[in-house]
């Protein structure tokens, strides 16, 4: 994902944060290795300290709160469920909207600031293997 990301901004001189809690995966050579190449600048949150990745924690709560809790994963496949965390990153990104940023999506929030890559991630591009939707307080998008 990380290679997929740092695709989008490769014709950029904007440098983006790669916000990240304290897991090894994050301090691991490869990872850092391909961070420096980008030229990316790394925040990590400080030991115990969950405010300082906020916006990632709140994501990741969200994440669990919708789209993992409400259901049984235990008939899917590795891949399967893969699949279904791609479908619900793309619907978080593309579709759902936040009314801390103006009733938009993500994304839509994004554009309207200008900060949107001008060359889209076949990983953002690509068709989601399933469509993911979720109902919150009765409401379907």
């Amino acid at each position: 994902m990380l290679d997929a990301a740092v695709e989008t901004i490769a014709d950029s001189e904007t440098r983006p944060v790669v916000h990240s809690d304290r897991g090894g995966h994050y301090r691991w050579p490869g990872w850092l290795e391909r961070i420096e190449a980008a030229k990316l600048i790394r925040s990590m949150s400080r030991k115990a300290s969950s405010q300082d990745n906020a916006a990632c924690e709140g994501f990741f709560g969200r994440l669990k709160t919708e789209f993992f809790y409400p259901r049984d994963w235990r008939a899917f496949s590795a891949a399967q469920f893969i699949d279904e965390v791609d479908a619900y990153i793309r619907w978080y990104n593309e579709t759902r909207i936040k009314m801390s940023l103006g009733g938009r999506s993500p994304i839509e929030y994004r554009r309207s600031l200008g900060l949107m890559p001008r060359k889209q991630s076949k990983f953002l591009s690509a068709s989601p293997p399933g469509q993911f939707s979720v109902t919150i307080n009765n409401i379907k998008p």
